[in-house]
């Protein structure tokens, strides 16, 4: 029997009685009845049993009657029941006012029904829950199995196992990490006591009680299930389903058909990503929450990348979910340490750890494109930003990208992926007067400019390669498709119709500002 007094007391013929004294302590629980008919009845009483009696032993002996109070106080009894009219007309004013002080409940009984009648009533009652209960439980249990053997693979794991079991629940990473939750509870009442054992365990969630159970991976704990607002009575009912659904999840994890826990952790930075780029979410707080999903994901060095698929249409939003595929498929950048997010903009990817020079990051991305395939007359691009090193600059490296991204078709037409670094002097240089653009263009390249037109587009694609290969002979010959012999004589050439030096500093600078105004005046 585990009903509360209160509700002991609403059922007939106990319903008849009165609750004379400890109405603050009617949430006791009465887990069994017994009838005095001995002196040292009160050695006998066990916790939560409540004690009907005729007051026979009692009745001459105020100090006894106190003293059985107590007693029964302590030992944890739920309360007593006095029958009146036999021995007592009344209960003693003195027993109700140390019973109110003491917060027991002291009932009388009415005098015609017997105790077996009030027993009978109890057991009837407690019977017709306890069945309803294992009805309840049981038809749970069903769900459970038939979601078990038919996955509802369009929901989460988690909501269905919830929704089955009847109770919210919450799941804690082996790293003390709230990966989901759908109680009302904050995720500081949840993480109460961390670390914890590998054990089942019935466990206080602020006001309410909660049951937390090891997610075991063999002898590996991969994290915790936590149900919440469950009925301390009905725990022993319950228990088998609690552990059903922990075996759920533990072995869908275990089998890999999905991984859940990283699923809903993804899903959730992704929510706070999105936050923070908006201004809604402090770039330290995400932060951390990337540290709970990734460790080290934006505690050091960082770059965004932003890439779109143009002219796509309809077919962007799939064409952008291969494009992830690829990265993450990709020999090298599979490797680093990754997230992507499809955003407004177009798929954003942040990467950390190894530095990469700015060609090989775009040759990476630009390998994954070619192996896209992706339809004619959709042209995928990327836009790289300068690498950053601390949590705060996460929103300027989001403005970057999609500062690079808008002008890449203008500055580097035919290009697939630009940096944000490469792009940033032209941005500089946006309110040059055109007129002394062309000015500045004439007289640096005035010693090629007057030769035969494809002469001079000739030396000014290969040193425009020069220029774009950091003055690296063999890379240029190589992107020309020239001997190397052919690259250097041509540069020997430039060098003495331009009068420059291209071992200066000074004199690469001028030339590559010289290409920078030519784009600019061609592109308007």
């Amino acid at each position: 029997m585990h009903l509360t007094v209160e509700e002991a007391l609403s059922i007939y013929p106990l319903s008849e009685a009165k609750l004379i004294a400890g109405s603050k302590g009617t949430r006791r629980i009465v887990k069994s009845i017994n009838v005095m008919d001995a002196p040292d009845i009160s050695d006998w009483i066990k916790e939560g049993e409540m004690l009907l009696t005729t007051a026979y032993l009692i009745k001459d002996n105020p100090e006894q009657a106190s003293a059985l109070l107590h007693k029964l106080n302590r030992r944890g009894s739920s309360g007593l029941g006095i029958k009146l009219g036999r021995f007592w007309e009344t209960v003693p004013e003195a027993l109700i006012a140390e019973a109110e002080e003491l917060n027991f409940p002291l009932i009388e009984l009415p005098f015609q029904f017997t105790f077996s009648d009030q027993m009978n009533g109890l057991f009837r009652a407690e019977l017709a829950r306890s069945t309803g209960a294992l009805q309840s439980v049981l038809e749970k249990q069903r769900k459970l199995m038939r979601f078990a053997l038919h996955p509802v693979r369009s929901r989460s794991l988690l909501e269905s196992v919830s929704e089955c079991v009847g109770h919210p629940l919450a799941v804690i990473g082996s790293r003390g990490e709230l990966l989901f939750n759908n109680s009302p509870h904050s995720e500081r009442e949840l993480l109460g006591g961390w670390p914890w054992g590998n054990k089942n365990r019935k466990v206080r969630i602020g006001e309410e009680a909660g049951y937390r159970l090891p997610l075991l991976q063999g002898e590996e704990c991969a994290g915790y299930l936590v149900f919440c607002s469950i009925d301390p009575l009905l725990l022993s009912m319950e228990e088998s389903l609690f552990v059903q659904g922990a075996e759920l999840i533990a072995y869908h994890i275990r089998s890999g058909a999905q991984d859940y826990f990283e699923q809903d952790l993804h899903r959730e930075f992704g929510r706070q990503l999105r936050r923070c780029l908006k201004g809604d979410l402090s770039c330290i707080e995400l932060a951390k929450a990337a540290d709970a999903m990734d460790p080290g994901l934006l505690q050091g060095a960082f770059q965004f990348v932003l890439s779109d698929v143009t002219e796509a249409g309809e077919l962007r939003q799939h064409e952008l979910t291969r494009l992830k595929e690829e990265y993450v498929q990709h020999p090298e950048l599979g490797k680093m340490q990754a997230f992507h997010l499809i955003v407004d903009e177009g798929l954003l990817s942040i990467y950390s750890g190894e530095r990469l020079a700015p060609e090989r990051f775009s040759g990476m991305i630009e390998a994954c494109f070619d192996k896209l395939e992706i339809s004619e007359g959709c042209y995928p691009r990327a836009a790289v930003s300068c690498r950053k090193s601390k949590p705060e600059e996460i929103r300027e490296a989001f403005a970057e990208v999609k500062e690079a991204m808008r002008l890449t078709a203008h500055w580097n037409a035919g290009q697939q992926v630009a940096h944000y670094r490469q792009l940033e002097l032209a941005m500089v240089l946006q309110q040059v007067p055109a007129e002394m653009m062309q000015k500045y263009c004439s007289r640096t390249l005035a010693g090629l400019l007057g030769r035969e037109p494809e002469y001079v587009r000739e030396m000014l694609h290969t040193l425009e390669a020069f220029l774009e290969n950091d003055g690296h002979i063999n890379e240029t010959a190589k992107k020309l498709f020239i001997h190397r012999n052919t690259a250097t004589y041509r540069m020997e050439k430039l060098s003495e119709l331009l009068d420059v030096d291209f071992k200066k500093t000074d004199d690469l600078l001028r030339l590559q500002l010289a290409f920078l105004f030519r784009k600019m005046l061609e592109r308007g």
